[in-house]
């Protein structure tokens, strides 16, 4: 009894001039933002789930930008670590549909019509990672249009290179041939095949000892490859089983815009090798 009471007595009590748990995470901010358009119930849901990925998405730039920033200096090994974060907070992204896969049909159609056109086509994070992962799509800043300073960082972000084009590049200071229109090419443009990065791959898959680092940092992206597509897949999945196939809030043709999606693969050659090895 005495002991517990000493430990109780231990612990730090008085904040009123020392930095707080909920002060340093500014809770009162976070928890102060959501802002239901209508009484149901369930728009709490569905503002929180898109909140709490909007947060984990922020995660995703930061370890992603830090870890080109590594391969551009071929100091690929840090990078692992960075990317193995991003697939397990894919991972969470992915798990957060099954959530939002509680809402009925019935339940959403209770308060979608005061979202507006506001959609998650919109979100100009999820936009930055595909760009980061080589997905570039130069006419969809059309959407950012209404504020100046966001259209700029999404128009630098379309010309910046990709995870995918660092990595190339290393393979190139290793001493591995690739064609300089994989090499010096628009960066705002959308990564095509070539026959050179996959000859490249093939011999680091082939080469594993030697190219140690270069093969750790292909299985990396190959992680994080698959987890976007089952995001993409399980985004899908719970848009259908909610609205069906109606025309999305943001306008876009819903669930046949989101299969076309899913079709679409990060990093071919990693996966066009595997038929080759």
């Amino acid at each position: 009894m005495k002991e517990e009471q000493k430990t109780s007595h231990e612990i730090h009590t008085d904040f009123s001039k020392e930095l707080s748990y909920g002060s340093y995470l500014q809770l009162d901010n976070i928890l102060s933002s959501q802002h239901r358009l209508s009484d149901h119930h369930d728009e709490m849901l569905f503002i929180i789930i898109h909140q709490a990925s909007e947060l984990w998405m922020k995660l995703i730039l930061h370890e992603v930008s830090a870890a080109i920033d590594c391969i551009r200096k071929n100091d690929l090994e840090p990078s692992f670590k960075m990317l193995s974060r991003v697939s397990r907070i894919q991972q969470q992204l992915i798990q957060s549909w099954s959530v939002l896969s509680t809402l009925t049909p019935a339940e959403y159609m209770e308060f979608r019509d005061k979202l507006g056109h506001s959609s998650g086509f919109q979100s100009y994070q999820n936009r930055l990672i595909e760009f980061a992962l080589g997905q570039k799509q130069s006419h969809v800043l059309s959407v950012y249009k209404h504020d100046a300073d966001l259209y700029k960082k999404v128009e630098d972000a379309l010309h910046e290179r990709s995870i995918y084009d660092a990595a190339i590049s290393a393979m190139a200071m290793r001493g591995l041939p690739i064609d300089d229109a994989a090499l010096n090419r628009d960066w705002s443009a959308p990564y095509e095949p070539n026959a050179s990065v996959e000859e490249a791959w093939l011999t680091v898959y082939r080469n594993v000892d030697q190219y140690w680092d270069l093969y750790e940092l292909a299985e990396k992206l190959v992680d994080i490859g698959s987890q976007q597509q089952l995001w993409r897949f399980n985004h899908m999945s719970t848009v259908e089983r909610i609205i069906g196939h109606k025309t999305g809030t943001g306008g876009s043709a819903g669930v046949s815009y989101l299969k076309k999606v899913v079709d679409h693969r990060f990093f071919p050659e990693l996966w066009s090798l595997r038929t080759k090895l």
